[in-house]
């Protein structure tokens, strides 16, 4: 398994992605929810073997979101979520975009590279929601050979480089989690 880790030093590296073929709304949750984070995650990440957060509790989740510099953003296409951002901005000077993605059924709509400079911005912009926290120097993620095949390439595409490759063996792996327990996608 490969995973490639990625930064943004400067604001002025976005490079946005195009319009979604549909109409798309990115709403801030504001409310700490784990219900809706984890709806998120699964609905997300099933397909792509995310499950480091499966066995949390409400109150890890609670925890976690509750966290000053911590958010979700929601990607919206006529009232039904389609993606979500999670920032996490606890380090000093750093943001991390921990999750990003897309519901399976969104995919191909061109919302993705428009979901990623919307979170590249709400990065950048994180200590004017939070002015207790210090200006933020870089804007960094990772992703994984298990990840989705355009994953990398829009990453790239939205101006954010590979500072670090990391591969390890790791074994094939069988058929992702999906959303919930018997509910695997095939793909």
């Amino acid at each position: 398994m490969t995973t490639w880790y990625l930064e943004q030093t400067d604001p002025a590296l976005i490079k946005k992605g195009g319009t979604p073929t549909v109409p798309v709304d990115v709403v801030r949750a504001e409310i700490p929810s784990p219900e809706l984070s984890r709806f998120l995650y699964t609905a997300v990440g099933g397909d792509w073997w995310w499950t480091d957060r499966l066995p949390w509790t409400w109150q890890q989740w609670q925890d976690h979101l509750d966290r000053p510099g911590v958010e979700t953003w929601v990607a919206y296409v006529r009232g039904t979520p389609a993606g979500y951002i999670e920032l996490d901005g606890t380090v000093p000077g750093a943001v991390e975009i921990v999750y990003f993605g897309l519901l399976p059924q969104f995919a191909g709509k061109r919302i993705g590279g428009f979901l990623l400079t919307t979170a590249l911005e709400h990065a950048w912009s994180l200590p004017a929601r939070w002015p207790a926290l210090p200006a933020v120097e870089r804007v960094w993620l990772h992703t994984c050979s298990l990840d989705g095949p355009t994953a990398l390439a829009n990453y790239q595409a939205r101006g954010l480089h590979v500072y670090r490759t990391e591969t390890e063996p790791a074994p094939a792996p069988t058929d992702t989690p999906g959303p919930w327990p018997g509910a695997h996608r095939p793909r």
